[in-house]
């Protein structure tokens, strides 16, 4: 029993400093909440969170080692992730702001809900990183003989935690005096964080791993 909660533990901290970590993920979500809105951000975590169940799912299932040896399977996902932050990178350099209005009782042009989820989907799913990510993980935490409902505990609990994670970023970027003084630069900011996505494209094409 202490063996099964030490596995659960290792898993959900490893996962959760991941998810804290620099990447596509946190770019993108900075980027929805400070454009966008802290309901769109909300949103796009729980898309975020879907995509780690999707990942979490194929990873029990054996097929993420398919994918990482597969030079096709694995090039073709890194293309299209790489495709779609370019793609969200130069939307956010072009989109032209008219500042964030702090007033609650304002509302501002929005995205769907729908929306923010897709967002927050593809931008998780397409990341060829997070499939070595979660590969490195299950491998290396968990030996064939952990029981299967152990895998399916840790699963929901990352999938928890990246979605309270990116909520509480969505949550603290919208803070009347965060977004005060956001709203002054915003032009900037929708190009700084375009620019990134377009790094972050980049240095995923041109990766061989």
């Amino acid at each position: 029993m202490q063996e099964n909660l030490a596995i659960i533990g290792t898993i959900a901290l490893v996962h959760l400093l991941g998810a804290m970590s620099p990447g596509p993920d946190f770019v993108m979500s900075v980027r929805n909440s400070l454009t966008y809105s802290r309901r769109t951000g909300i949103f796009t975590a729980v898309g975020f969170g879907l995509g780690v169940a999707v990942h979490v799912t194929y990873c029990i299932a054996g097929i993420a080692v398919i994918i990482a040896r597969s030079i096709l399977v694995f090039s073709v996902i890194k293309y299209l992730g790489a495709a779609y932050l370019f793609y969200i990178g130069i939307r956010s350099i072009f989109i032209r702001s008219s500042g964030i209005d702090v007033a609650p009782e304002r509302k501002k042009e929005d995205i769907s809900p729908m929306a923010a989820v897709r967002i927050g989907f593809l931008t998780n799913i397409l990341n060829p990183k997070a499939t070595l990510f979660f590969l490195g993980l299950f491998t290396i935490v968990i030996s064939p003989s952990t029981p299967r409902f152990i895998l399916v505990i840790a699963g929901v609990i990352m999938v928890i935690n990246t979605a309270l994670w990116f909520s509480f970023v969505a949550v603290f970027l919208n803070q009347r005096l965060v977004r005060s003084f956001i709203g002054r630069f915003q032009n900037y900011f929708n190009r700084v964080f375009g620019g990134l996505l377009i790094l972050l494209s980049i240095r995923i094409a041109l990766s061989r791993s």
